[in-house]
């Protein structure tokens, strides 16, 4: 079982919703955090709420070389103590479908929501290697779960890092090390009002807001809940977990129907929207 005793854990995109919360439910039983961010003023206001130890540094996981020398400094810190990877950073884009999307657009998502996991992953596994013990924590989300329309590059991003916490869950097998794959439902956060929209020029504000007014109405579970059951499956050693009903729901529709839940969520996707047009 996993547990915060003499650990550190490094939580990215801790300035808010998600990444927040677990700094701070951590940081409260006894962990030493160290939150990061791209938002400085977002990560101040995690730090001010939290109870126990929680240092902040900003960092931006789309910067390979920043990666590199937050890494080097940190683990030259650490002094053997057991090491939790939570890679949380992510982004949403708002471009419509993929004909639509420009690909200067794709590739600025992957750049964080895959690519930051990766970069992060590569730093700081040798350490972990090296004393035989931590675990990674990877937040994927429902879109890596089912492909969903207007969601290419986001699903796309959240599909891959399902895929590498797998492999990396089988290499890693008989060691010290865990993996957790996470994957959220709808949560109240955020993300989806602070989307940036896509370059192709499709959306427009109207549309976005429309979209962020759909998110609102199904995003059930607030962010300190989703923290609360990621880190009750991390103490557990859960290889996945899921966060809401939606999560449950739509992880059994692609298992149960795996190439039929397309027209299946397709048709009550556009019936939603129907509804609130």
């Amino acid at each position: 079982m996993t547990t915060f005793e003499n650990t550190t854990v490094i939580i990215t995109g801790a300035g808010s919703g998600i990444g927040r919360h677990l700094t701070l439910q951590a940081a409260a039983e006894g962990a030493h955090v160290i939150a990061t961010d791209v938002n400085e003023n977002t990560l101040a206001e995690t730090k001010q709420a939290a109870t126990g130890q929680v240092e902040t540094v900003r960092l931006d996981v789309s910067d390979a070389s920043a990666i590199g020398v937050f890494a080097t400094e940190t683990i030259a810190t650490l002094a053997g103590r057991k090491l939790i990877l939570v890679n949380n950073a992510g982004v949403a884009l708002a471009s419509g479908n993929f004909t639509d999307t420009d690909l200067a657009d794709f590739e600025w998502l992957l750049n964080i929501n895959l690519w930051g996991v990766v970069r992060m992953t590569k730093a700081f596994l040798p350490y972990m290697i090296e004393h035989n013990a931590g675990h990674i924590v990877n937040i994927s989300s429902v879109f890596g779960l089912a492909g969903v329309q207007n969601q290419s590059a986001y699903s796309t991003a959240k599909f891959a890092v399902r895929g590498f916490s797998d492999v990396l869950r089988m290499e890693l097998l008989d060691t010290g090390i865990n993996v957790t794959c996470v994957h959220p439902g709808g949560i109240k956060t955020s993300i989806a009002s602070s989307a940036r929209i896509g370059l192709g020029g499709f959306v427009t504000d109207a549309m976005l807001q429309q979209s962020v007014m759909s998110f609102e109405k199904v995003a059930k579970t607030t962010p300190a809940e989703a923290a609360r059951v990621i880190w009750n499956g991390v103490r557990r050693n859960k290889a996945r977990i899921l966060i809401g009903a939606d999560a449950r729901l739509i992880e059994a529709l692609t298992r149960l129907f795996p190439t039929a839940y397309v027209r299946m969520m397709k048709q009550q996707i556009e019936k939603a929207f129907a509804t609130e047009v």
